[in-house]
């Protein structure tokens, strides 16, 4: 099964640039809700994921209480090392599901290696339940 089946594609997911600055960051992800976010680069590419922690940290770290400070520091300086890994599209739904064990979310790249959207683990869980479901009656 190919996996542009379980895509969301990118204009229709939450997504910040990595240019953007710490305030503005804060502000996307409180009016969208998540936990945690794609960031891309101005080329389009994956850039790593964003996190309530990596952006809670960061106002520690910069002393950054007050919005004039949190708009000197940008996003690309704050991600972490750890993030959600991309697959390329012509991945498997058995890399999604290996990867959906430790991922909210998978992003997903093209062969140019451009972010075309996310995989979300309720979506691969869905469909192995609906495969097992169907496999009992």
């Amino acid at each position: 099964m190919n996996i542009l089946f379980f895509l969301k594609p990118k204009a229709d997911i939450v997504y910040i640039f990595d240019h953007f600055t710490l305030r503005r960051a804060i502000e996307k992800m409180k009016n969208c809700g998540y936990t945690a976010i794609p960031v891309i680069d101005n080329d389009g590419k994956y850039a790593g994921t964003l996190s309530e922690g990596d952006l809670l940290w960061a106002v520690i770290d910069y002393n950054a209480f007050d919005n004039k400070t949190k708009e000197q520091h940008r996003i690309k300086d704050i991600l972490k090392s750890r993030q959600n890994t991309p697959v390329n599209v012509n991945a498997t739904i058995q890399d999604l599901l290996l990867m959906a064990m430790n991922q909210n979310f998978i992003p997903v790249t093209d062969d140019r290696g451009l972010f075309i959207g996310i995989v979300t683990r309720r979506d691969i869980l869905q469909y192995y339940c609906d495969k097992i479901i169907k496999g009992n009656e």
